[in-house]
């Protein structure tokens, strides 16, 4: 049986906090891993360099970024609207600050413009807060059917699969997330994670880095990056 705490680390892990659910789980060897192929897609291509979005629109202090989209809005509407706040968020000049527009995103990528999509989303977040992960994957499976390129759902399967101990599973929905949404730092904490797992260090610091491009105020990364980059200068020393 899963202690309270655990089940409140899926729940929020599930809400899009991918960070705080990887860093509670020990890191293994590389032979957990060792089916896993991290070559194919090739990831970084898919996510531009330092410019990661087009320089901001709205103007300073503006709140309208941060109430919620229409439930008819288009798919143009949506990226402006991410755009911005990712400026916002990559400026953000506190935590707090950071919280909101992190919000505002998590709100944003929760929708994925399928009513039906959506209501099984939400409840296999409910299977997961009752303990049901199978009951969670099946309902997961069959959002992404009617949406397969609903980046949200992704994450959300790579959460679940990463919570059940299926590391492999989870690359391959981290690989369909970032595929949708190249710009969703939780999944690139995440498969810095998984990286780590793998042994592969110098890989997970850059996807690490890649997270912390795009959230700079990340919950726990910057510490995790601290660390693992002075552990690579030992080695190189």
């Amino acid at each position: 049986m899963r202690s309270s705490l655990e089940c409140m680390k899926a729940r929020a892990y599930l809400s899009g906090l991918f960070l705080s659910a990887v860093l509670a789980v020990p890191l293994l060897g590389p032979a957990a891993l060792a089916q896993v192929d991290l070559s194919e897609p090739d990831l970084k291509s898919d996510l531009p360099g330092s410019g990661l979005t087009e320089p901001g629109t709205a103007a300073g202090g503006e709140s309208l970024d941060e109430l919620p989209l229409a439930s008819d809005a288009s798919a143009l509407d949506r990226r402006i609207r991410l755009d911005r706040l990712f400026d916002r968020l990559a400026a953000a000049k506190s935590a707090e600050d950071a919280k909101r527009f992190e919000a505002s995103i998590d709100e944003i990528w929760s929708h994925s413009g399928s009513d039906t999509a959506d209501l099984l989303t939400v409840r296999a977040v409910d299977l997961v807060a009752s303990e049901d992960q199978q009951g969670a994957l099946k309902l997961l499976s069959a959002a992404l059917e009617v949406k397969p390129d609903f980046a949200e759902g992704w994450n959300k399967r790579a959460t679940l699969h990463f919570l059940r101990g299926d590391y492999a599973s989870a690359m391959v929905a981290i690989r369909e997330t970032l595929r949708h949404e190249p710009r969703h730092y939780g999944a690139w904490a995440g498969l810095g994670r998984i990286l780590q797992q793998t042994g592969n260090d110098r890989s997970a610091l850059d996807a690490y880095r890649r997270a912390l491009a795009l959230h700079p105020n990340l919950d726990g990364l910057k510490d995790e990056v601290g660390t693992l980059a002075g552990k690579l200068r030992g080695d190189t020393l």
